[in-house]
């Protein structure tokens, strides 16, 4: 059975937990060792400060009561008036398991209901695993791109992605 709530206070160490093997999986591999590495820590360790600020809305998706998904969402940061997808992460043991589906519907029909009309995020151009799940839940590419510096060795290149909301 997968549960989506709002994340609460204490879920800074199953947040953390989540992006960073997920993170580290997806994103790892086109950065160097020691920017995987950093990158890794860092999200392990970032979700408590973000919790405690509030804020933008933070869904954490369960699987048979185990947490596997979250994410974070609210307006855009590039484009005003559009909801944006900040963070969508899944644990990888639960890849496949439909978990993922179920938060994206519960994450578009929050920010419908928030009175947006459409959302948008950002991806990994190199993923395809990603880039696959997106579309296949009515995301397109619009063509805008730009590149994300993690740190050390050469910036990753992003590709932004769109939908409409469903409707009532």
């Amino acid at each position: 059975m997968i549960t989506v709530h709002p994340a609460e206070p204490g879920d800074g160490d199953i947040l953390g937990e989540i992006h960073a093997l997920s993170w580290g999986v997806s994103h790892g591999p086109f950065c160097t060792p020691k920017v995987a590495a950093a990158g890794v820590e860092e999200r392990r360790t970032k979700w408590h400060g973000i919790l405690a600020e509030g804020g933008d809305p933070i869904l954490l998706a369960r699987l048979n009561e185990r947490p596997g998904a979250f994410a974070r969402f609210g307006a855009s940061t590039f484009r005003p008036g559009l909801a944006e997808i900040h963070t969508f992460f899944a644990h990888p043991d639960v890849w496949g398991s439909g978990i993922a589906k179920v938060l994206l519907t519960a994450v578009l029909d929050r920010a419908r209901d928030a009175g947006y009309d459409d959302v948008h995020l950002w991806t990994l151009r190199d993923s395809a695993q990603a880039r696959r799940f997106y579309a296949k839940n009515g995301f397109v590419e619009t063509g805008r791109t730009h590149d994300h510096d993690f740190g050390e060795g050469p910036p990753l290149a992003l590709v932004e992605l769109e939908r409409a909301l469903p409707r009532r």
